[in-house]
């Protein structure tokens, strides 16, 4: 009974470890583009309205998040003053 089975192991071993070891790391691309956005904006909407903006960002295989950012983005485009 106490005895487990040699073929569990939580995740297969890579087939050539050496090259797995030298790959250089890759960034994620989400973090590069997560430092350029530091403040949280809070907003109140209707349950309905949270909603349809939830279904319209999976229809379009987005995040809220995302979608929203490109939104403002295109809405609020930077002043010719502003940086960049």
């Amino acid at each position: 009974m106490s005895e487990r089975s040699p073929k569990r192991s939580f995740a297969a071993r890579p087939a050539n470890p050496e090259s797995w070891v030298k790959a250089p790391d890759r960034p994620s691309p989400r973090a590069e583009a997560a430092a350029d956005f530091t403040a949280r904006l809070t907003i109140d909407v209707t349950a309905d309205m949270r909603g349809r903006i939830k279904i319209a960002a999976f229809q379009r295989g987005q995040t809220v998040a995302d979608m929203l950012r490109a939104l403002f983005e295109r809405e609020f485009p930077p002043s010719q003053g502003d940086a960049p």
